[in-house]
Formats: C-alpha cells, structure tokens, sequence
C-alpha cells in the first residue's frame, strides 16, 4: 500500500506565498501522476494541478500562472508553489497519485489534506 505525506500548508496574507509538498511511500513500482486537489467548505473537491511522470502538466484555469507544480521522480515528491494568494484560493488541500505499486497493480492514493488559510 502506498502512503502520502503532506507537509506545507498555513495561513498567508493576500498576495503571498506558500509551498506545498508531498511524498509518496510504500510499495512502488511506477508513479503515473501526482496531483493536487482542493476542497473549500460546502463544495467539492477540485483539480488545482497534475504532473505526469514525463513532466506533462494540467492546471485549473483559476490558478494558472499562479501556482507552478513540480516533480523529483528520484524522490517520488511533488511540490505546488503557490504564488499571488487570494482569499478564493483557501481550502483543504490534498496531494493524489495515481500509482503502479507492481507492474500490472494499480492505485489511487490520497494524502491527509494540509489547510490553506488566505486573509484579505
């Protein structure tokens, strides 16, 4: 079973900076993609960012040019720089992957989330 582990996250003022990341542990093969979500209170979980394992990213119209997501394959981590905060962007965020824990096996996996507080 693969593990993810969040680290970043806090509260920032508008127009700020924070810097998310998350390592993946346990039986893997490969890792397909690592991603980032968010949830905000009263909705749903969305796709903020994902990076693929040949460095191909997605980004949510609402954060692009904003926040940059990154990728060391060696440490099976990802990162999501987020720049230019605005209050819209607080939520819980979570790390995701979608990994091969054996050549044929696959999974989704889901970190424990991190809060991002951002003050007007």
């Amino acid at each position: 079973q693969v593990q993810l582990e969040n680290s970043g996250g806090g509260l920032v003022q508008a127009g700020g900076s924070l810097r998310l990341s998350c390592a993946a542990s346990g039986r893997i093969f490969s890792i397909t993609y690592m991603a980032w979500y968010r949830q905000a209170p009263g909705k749903q979980r969305d796709l903020v960012a994902r990076i693929f394992s040949d460095g191909t990213t997605n980004y949510a119209d609402s954060v692009k040019g904003r926040f940059t997501i990154s990728r060391d394959n060696a440490k099976n981590t990802v990162h999501l720089q987020m720049n230019s905060l605005k209050p819209e962007d607080t939520a819980v965020y979570y790390c995701n992957a979608f990994i091969l824990s054996t050549s044929t096996t696959p999974e989704t996996a889901w970190g424990q989330g991190t809060q991002v507080t951002v003050s007007s």
